[in-house]
């Protein structure tokens, strides 16, 4: 297969124009040309063969990476992760099934950059589901078609309709949007800083079951209670005690 290391790569210091000129020196396949190497893919694991149809068909990941701007991450990540798609559609496509390899690639592209934003996006995990996934990529659009562009939480009425056009639970919606809206914080981050010295969002939290009073008196029960059936056991004889065990 292709090494990947092998391919032009978009860097920071290069820029983002100079790639997409270096990568249209590479030529595009005419129908019998992509089946033959296809073919000698397949049958012969011919790697010169999987490179040119890699190579070949770089311009089409650049073009679907730069579909995927706006989620605040580097666009040089997002073309090479394209680029892992497309490698991926090159090693699995099968040429006798009559399709094109820019049809089939177009599917493994779209979903490397996708798990790449879904990973990378947000410290929480999201998306785990398919729906979730779709609701993810495709919020943003649902609100600008709708012309929901208040802040803060949707419109009870713009929920139901995005709800109802994205086939996913309302809950999911308010859920989501609240999510790519609010963005990821640190607990270690400062809220405020007073004589006594700097406090964090952590400093706050709460944790609703602990009951240092209520667990101890709980514990000292547990223990008079032991500590009674003990007595107790003392002045039996051996049958009792072993009725008593066996009711137990």
């Amino acid at each position: 297969m292709s090494n990947y290391k092998n391919l032009p790569a978009p860097t920071p210091e290069g820029g983002m124009n100079r790639y997409l000129q270096e990568i249209r020196r590479f030529p595009m396949l005419e129908p019998e040309q992509e089946y033959m190497l296809a073919k000698r893919w397949v049958d012969h694991q011919d790697s010169k063969a999987a490179h040119q149809l890699v190579t070949s068909h770089l311009r089409l990941a650049a073009k679907i990476a730069m579909g995927y701007r706006g989620y605040g991450l580097p666009q040089a990540e997002v073309i090479s992760e394209a680029n892992v798609g497309l490698m991926q559609a090159v090693k699995r496509f099968d040429p006798e099934k009559g399709f094109r390899l820019a049809t089939y690639a177009m599917w493994w592209i779209r979903a490397s950059i996708q798990e790449y934003i879904l990973r990378s996006w947000s410290l929480v995990k999201l998306g785990t589901t398919s729906g979730q996934k779709k609701l993810f990529f495709n919020l943003r659009k649902a609100k600008a078609r709708i012309g929901a562009l208040e802040e803060g939480d949707l419109r009870p009425e713009n929920v139901k309709r995005i709800a109802n056009d994205l086939n996913v639970t309302e809950a999911e919606v308010v859920s989501m949007n609240r999510r790519m809206s609010g963005g990821d914080a640190s607990l270690n981050a400062t809220v405020s800083s007073d004589g006594e010295g700097t406090m964090q969002w952590q400093d706050w939290l709460e944790d609703e079951d602990a009951d240092q009073a209520g667990d101890y008196e709980k514990r000292d029960e547990l223990e008079v209670r032991r500590d009674l059936l003990t007595q107790a056991m003392d002045v039996l004889n051996d049958r009792e005690k072993d009725i008593l065990t066996q009711r137990r």
